[in-house]
């Protein structure tokens, strides 16, 4: 048996490679253990970007911790020397009598957050990219962007060692049982490990160490591609947002050009098959592409160059689409995270330390009763 830790967190992608990094900062002796590499594309998080919206329509109890990842992803990526946060502005926007408008400019006016209503002329007059029916409407808030997630993952990994974590990748969880002093015993396909807690971040396998999760969360495979803009210069950082739209061809999302010579758009009801992340089909079919190919015709036809990847990703989701955050039944000493639901990442950040005080017993400064698993009780 190896020697004790303080904590194991199981799955070092997004809120677990923070996690790793905010225990060891604390002085915890933190082991990270993750079935795949580091940064691998087998989850939730690959793919180069993903958003970060302050107008907040999923829900108002979430804005206060979505502002504070803001400010963390600013400070982690001045630690790393590099910028993980790209200010881009983000843009919701929706068909008539759909509420992501109404819903983001509730959350803008209870936190006093800065943001401009745009019906369809205007928005197309300053984002020329969009080609918009008239009856469609918008709201732009200035402060939000994307997160860089590949790097986000790769750059708290590394702090998380350097702040004297043990990361072990490759190595797969195979068990794990409470002991009789009250902690935790966890059975790898290499070793054993004891520790005084344990943090479950397994994202889609969440259910496989929280068998009674598996009636209260669903995998879904997603879908998201780049392509090469007939016009680029409409798509590059400060002539296009990053958007989210819901519309009468679907729901969709997308991001100026980053590194990727190609515009990348995603679309969380596209391709929305439920799968076994043990059995996904990860290459892309035909019928992908037109998914997204759909969109981009008839809201923005400028994207419609060649393919230039379309890529496969899982989603997590809830009866609610609201995150679990929470103690196991039973076992206090067992945390359970599973920021999902498809808008978990931009919370990586702020989840690191969110899971650490529930680890260490510290009050959370966020309301995270919305998140605990309790609300299943009748689903279950």
């Amino acid at each position: 048996m190896a020697g004790g830790y303080d904590v194991i967190v199981v799955g070092v992608g997004g809120a677990g490679s923070a996690t790793c990094y905010e225990l060891a900062k604390r002085g915890q002796r933190v082991l990270g253990l993750e079935r795949y590499d580091i940064g691998h594309a087998m989850g939730s998080s690959h793919g180069e970007t993903r958003m970060l919206r302050l107008a907040y329509f999923e829900g108002q109890t979430y804005v206060p911790m979505v502002l504070r990842a803001h400010q963390l992803w600013r400070d982690i990526g001045a630690k790393l020397g590099e910028d993980l946060l790209a200010v881009t502005g983000t843009l919701d926007i929706n068909a008539p009598a759909l509420d992501i408008v109404d819903k983001a400019e509730a959350a803008c006016k209870t936190y006093d957050l800065p943001y401009t209503l745009m019906d369809a002329k205007a928005i197309m007059e300053r984002y020329p990219a969009f080609k918009l029916p008239s009856d469609y409407r918008g709201l732009f808030q200035p402060d939000g962007g994307f997160v860089r997630s590949e790097k986000a993952i790769l750059g708290y990994t590394a702090l998380a060692i350097d702040a004297g974590a043990d990361i072990h990748p490759r190595e797969q969880v195979l068990s794990f049982e409470p002991t009789a002093t009250g902690g935790v015993k966890v059975t790898t396909n290499a070793r054993t490990y004891e520790a005084g807690r344990l943090i479950l971040s397994p994202g889609a396998w969440i259910s496989r160490f929280v068998p009674s999760l598996e009636a209260v969360t669903t995998i879904y495979r997603q879908i998201f591609g780049w392509f090469l803009p007939l016009r680029p210069d409409l798509f590059a950082q400060g002539n296009f947002p990053c958007f989210t739209l819901k519309g009468d061809v679907g729901n969709y999302y997308g991001f100026p050009i980053n590194a990727h010579p190609g515009f990348k758009i995603g679309g969380p009801q596209h391709g929305r098959e439920i799968c076994d992340p043990e059995l996904l089909v990860r290459e892309s079919r035909p019928s992908d592409e037109k998914g997204l190919r759909d969109c981009l015709a008839a809201y923005l036809p400028d994207a419609l160059g060649p393919a230039m990847g379309v890529k496969v990703c899982l989603f997590t989701s809830t009866p609610d689409d609201d995150f679990i955050i929470d103690y196991m039944p039973g076992a206090p000493q067992i945390v359970v995270a599973s920021p999902c639901s498809g808008h978990g990442f931009k919370f990586a950040s702020v989840m690191g330390e969110i899971l650490s005080d529930l680890a260490m017993d510290r009050p959370s400064p966020f309301d995270l009763s919305p998140f605990r698993m309790s609300r299943f009780a009748g689903l279950a």
